[in-house]
């Protein structure tokens, strides 16, 4: 192997350019050239990249985002697209592409493993936390920590006014998010897809603990439960509690990574770096139990379950 390329592509992820960096630094140090697509997928169909270097990829550790920027590319999904970034991989030499995104970026990288000559290893960079074969995702750690913080100060809010406040985060169909937001920031209730809930139930609660004096009442919402407003009116209607809703968005993804983010991706980008010199392709990356490990591209895009003993503990505490 004597070139090897590395892009990030759909949604950001803080800690992905703790990833690039290693990525760049490490081949680097193996004698290796390396070229940065810009934009993903697009960027390799487009033909936007830049040669990396030591010195490029200087002082990114604490920038949230990724400096080779990101974007979903509908053309790549196309037999056409996926040839015309096969054949610009070709043309440029490319031996080895690392792909540092979730669970869409890396079923592309599947599908180009399948009709390309070169090797392809992905990066799990995801703040839903939904990647197979590892325990926690790049940008998952920074992700938690931002909406804990919010709804840290919505509690003293909620608190001042004795409300009842719906505080929905990111996940898509999947709870991490919201079930570790959620333990680690005492809320009564944790709504997440992969539990079914009544809003009876709910409301049981809520008036069984404004009888026992609670002046407020913290519901996290994962985005995939339902909609924040529409239980907020239920709820507040069947309750009699002023209730609120605050939508966490996008804040969840931006910002400084914190260290555990840094670590991670650091210790994955070079994994991947290594496991190219090793001659594997068609795997991504993982931290599992402490140790180093590697699964399918399919078998990581498939996601992956809550954890049961998360589930349990939130079943016990949220009372």
């Amino acid at each position: 192997m004597n070139k090897l390329a590395v892009l990030t592509s759909g949604g950001d992820a803080p800690g992905m350019n703790a990833a690039i960096r290693s990525v760049v630094r490490t081949a680097i140090c193996e004698g290796l050239e390396v070229l940065g697509f810009h934009r993903g997928f697009d960027g390799v169909i487009s033909q936007v990249y830049q040669q990396l270097d030591v010195r490029m990829v200087g002082g990114i550790l604490e920038g949230g985002g990724t400096v080779l920027r990101t974007m979903r590319s509908p053309e790549f999904k196309t037999e056409a697209g996926m040839k015309k970034a096969v054949n610009n991989l070709e043309r440029l030499g490319i031996d080895g592409l690392v792909v540092i995104g979730g669970d869409g970026s890396l079923r592309g990288a599947d599908a180009l493993n399948e009709i390309w000559s070169g090797q392809v290893v992905g990066v799990p960079a995801s703040i839903d936390n939904d990647i197979g074969g590892c325990d926690l995702c790049i940008g998952f750690d920074t992700a938690v920590n931002t909406a804990l913080e919010s709804v840290d100060r919505i509690r003293d809010t909620a608190t001042s006014h004795e409300r009842l406040f719906i505080i929905e985060v990111m996940g898509r169909a999947s709870g991490h998010i919201a079930l570790s937001v959620g333990l680690a920031g005492g809320a009564e209730e944790i709504l997440i897809p992969e539990v079914e809930y009544s809003v009876d139930n709910i409301v049981d609660r809520v008036k069984k603990a404004r009888s026992k004096g609670k002046l407020h009442y913290i519901i996290i919402l994962a985005e995939g439960a339902g909609k924040g407003f529409k239980l907020a009116d239920q709820l507040g209607q069947k309750s009699g509690m002023d209730t609120r809703v605050a939508v966490l968005g996008h804040i969840q993804r931006g910002g400084t990574p914190t260290a555990f983010d840094r670590i991670i991706g650091a210790k994955m980008g070079t994994y991947a770096v290594k496991t190219l010199l090793e001659g594997k392709t068609g795997v991504c990356t993982g931290i599992r139990a402490g140790r180093r490990n590697l699964v399918a591209l399919s078998e990581a895009a498939a996601g992956k379950p809550l954890s049961q003993e998360n589930l349990e503990l939130s079943q016990t505490l949220c009372i």
